[in-house]
């Protein structure tokens, strides 16, 4: 059914694993696609109740985007895709059903935005979170440089995303990006039983906890809206081509 992600269905938990190991389960158009459809299938079908999003293999949650799919991107072509990512995004976070996010391993640039988008992120010990589009010449683009702010507040976001330095899980914890922290071997389970907690209550009144929480952030999207516009200016740029570049050619940017 799904060209990226790996699905299993039990007890109305509806467990998605981002499947790309080999590229460290980078978002590119085929997970978005996938991700798209999967929501399509949350909600409608009334035998899910609740999702759990997670990354195959041990070393990441989804690494970032697929580099490789930007550098030859336009400006128009650049803020098109960070409204798609946007709004595939916005379908997460806008969900009635619950959805968690298991992160366990790198949770980097699209990857923590993908996170931050699910109502609950649990992390394992060795997850790392971060938003390291700076060291490309650009900014988050689907939806972090507002989401961390929400979450994290502004101080720590600003200095989160314009050194390009990762969080360990543990500071993840404490600064409250992530809710709990598990071993890797547990971190499945445990995100399991969170979840037959929340979907053993009123499954509208959850449906309506969501919608609620979600009205306290932007109400008019201003945020999500400059996010793109900004994004889109960084395309074409001299600095976003040498960060680029040199994450494809695996060395160290000089910027000017």
């Amino acid at each position: 059914m799904y060209q990226t992600l790996l699905t299993e269905l039990e007890q109305g938990i509806l467990t998605a694993t981002v499947n790309r190991p080999d590229k460290l389960n980078a978002l590119n158009r085929s997970v978005f696609d996938d991700l798209n459809a999967m929501m399509d299938q949350v909600d409608t079908d009334p035998a899910i109740r609740g999702v759990i999003l997670t990354g195959s293999g041990p070393k990441a949650f989804v690494a970032g985007a697929d580099i490789s799919e930007f550098n030859q991107l336009s400006k128009e072509e650049a803020m098109a895709l960070a409204k798609r990512g946007q709004d595939c995004f916005f379908r997460l976070e806008r969900s009635r059903k619950p959805i968690i996010a298991a992160v366990n391993g790198f949770a980097l640039g699209g990857g923590c935005e993908l996170a931050m988008s699910c109502h609950i992120r649990l992390a394992s010990e060795n997850a790392r979170f971060g938003q390291p589009e700076v060291n490309l010449g650009l900014i988050p683009g689907y939806g972090g440089t507002q989401r961390l702010t929400q979450l994290i507040g502004k101080g720590r976001a600003m200095e989160l995303m314009m050194s390009g330095n990762m969080l360990n899980a543990a500071d993840a914890h404490r600064v409250g990006l992530v809710n709990h922290v598990f071993t890797a071997d547990s971190l499945l389970e445990e995100s399991k039983k969170l979840l037959m907690t929340i979907l053993a209550k009123g499954p509208n009144a959850v449906g309506r906890v969501i919608a609620a929480v979600n009205a306290a952030g932007a109400p008019d999207e201003a945020g999500y809206k400059e996010e793109v516009r900004l994004f889109g200016e960084c395309f074409g740029t001299p600095e976003m081509q040498e960060g680029v570049g040199a994450f494809l050619e695996k060395r160290t940017p000089k910027f000017s």
